[in-house]
């Protein structure tokens, strides 16, 4: 039971340390949408998510208003379209019908709008990826995310040789407004079935028909926790992030029940990623800081993540039976006013940020980049990035923007939570020799383990 000093201790998160649920995520299998007609394929689809999710957005303004918590976020994520749109060839029909749909019901984003092609890809498939730049650039609220590795079967470089090529189309097409369509597409590898987050949710092909999946964000709070130590040993402080990660993950563990049950869905998963944003008092890096660290970026920046994100898994697998999604730290640059700080100083690499990904539960996020970077250095980051994932049997990921017309140093905005960035350089060595002998890098050794 609950006493009086935790009731007003998670009052104090809520008003004075930006804790909040920073998504209600309903995930929608769209299987039993299929059909051999474009238009009725896309018909169905807009009719399944507004029957499942119409109430979504309510019912989540009524659970943040009556328990206090703030919902920042609510979103569906669906079944990856490639394989809906498979019979039809009808891909455009239906991210028309997913962002008409989005906008009738009122959410913020809408996530599936994905292939998983970490082996091969099927024609289908291949055709599905040519669509996402104009898919996404046409659309508002339509979110798309590819997978092109996995432990178990390698990384497609054939597939990732494509998505350079389609991120800086997707650039181009947006060009007018930062070539803010890329921060609607990530490349994973090992990518999870019941993620939240956007832009990398779906729902996967083990998932139910509908399932509320809710992300928790307490960056502010861990932060304000970590102050009070100051002195203390490196294990002290990593107690105390678990025992504060206990308390952020027992009230998305309550949001998550009461939306499951007022919507009539499968309570999926609670997501423990500490979600950033742009907003004072309410970032990752700020936490590393107050870890003992002058920037972060600085030597023992990589260690510090380390042992956050260790502390947020164990104290949120002792909340809750039902952990999942990514589950973490994030660390997107344009999201968090820290790593804003730490890029536009300079203390802030790619090469930095790609070391940390070793140990933090996502990748390469929201990294604005030159706008002539070529296709192929796109590539092979995220090359890079799937490598780690691959190696260290983890999901990792690239959600980068080259940002047409812009050069390193120049200011991006992409407002809201995506938040504004400095254009970060990235290396002039070429790397098209290589993305461009295609194939597949094949799993580790390690991966046999049947």
């Amino acid at each position: 039971m609950l006493n009086k000093n935790e009731i007003f201790e998670t009052i104090q998160m809520i008003d004075n340390q930006n804790l909040d649920v920073r998504t209600i995520t309903m995930a929608i299998s769209l299987f039993d949408c299929i059909t051999s007609s474009r238009e009725e394929t896309a018909a169905k689809v807009y009719d399944k998510i507004y029957s499942r999710a119409k109430n979504l957005v309510k019912t989540g303004d009524d659970i943040a208003a009556e328990y206090g918590v703030p919902i920042v976020n609510k979103r569906v994520s669906v079944t990856p379209v490639s394989l809906i749109g498979a019979a039809s060839g009808g891909y455009m029909e239906i991210a028309k019908a997913m962002d008409k749909v989005a906008e009738d019901i009122g959410i913020d984003f809408i996530g599936g709008y994905g292939a998983l092609v970490h082996k091969s890809a099927t024609p289908g498939e291949l055709e599905f990826l040519e669509t996402i730049p104009d898919a996404l650039a046409s659309t508002k609220k339509v979110c798309s995310s590819v997978n092109v590795g996995s432990t178990k079967s390698g990384i497609n470089m054939d597939a990732v040789r494509i998505l350079g090529e389609k991120i800086k189309r997707l650039a181009y097409l947006t060009r007018d407004r930062d070539s803010i369509g890329c921060t609607k597409f990530v490349a994973f590898c090992n990518a999870v079935e019941d993620n939240p987050f956007m832009a990398g949710a779906f729902n996967g092909a083990g998932e139910g028909d509908a399932v509320i999946n809710v992300g928790v964000s307490g960056p502010g709070v861990v932060q304000y926790a970590v102050s009070k130590a100051k002195g203390e040993s490196i294990d002290t402080i990593a107690e105390i992030i678990k025992k504060t990660a206990f308390k952020i993950t027992r009230v998305g563990q309550l949001v998550a029940k009461e939306a499951s049950r007022r919507l009539n869905a499968e309570f999926g998963i609670v997501d423990l990623s500490l979600a950033p944003t742009p907003k004072i008092g309410d970032s990752v890096a700020h936490i590393l800081e107050e870890m003992g660290l002058s920037s972060v970026g600085a030597h023992g920046t990589t260690a510090c993540l380390a042992i956050l994100n260790d502390a947020v898994k164990k104290g949120g697998l002792m909340a809750s039976s039902s952990v999942g999604g990514l589950s973490g730290a994030f660390s997107p640059v344009s999201e968090d006013i820290g790593m804003i700080n730490a890029a536009r100083k300079g203390s802030l690499s790619v090469e930095k940020l790609e070391a940390m990904t070793c140990v933090c539960s996502v990748g390469l996020d929201m990294i604005a980049i030159p706008g002539d970077t070529p296709a192929s250095t796109i590539s092979a980051i995220i090359a890079d990035e799937c490598a780690i994932g691959m190696v260290n049997n983890k999901t990792t990921a690239v959600r980068v923007i080259p940002v047409y017309g812009k050069g390193v140093g120049e200011e991006v905005s992409f407002g809201g939570l995506l938040g504004n960035a400095p254009v970060m350089p990235v290396r002039s060595e070429s790397a098209e020799t290589f993305i461009a002998r295609g194939g597949r890098i094949p799993a580790p050794l390690h991966s046999n383990k049947n």
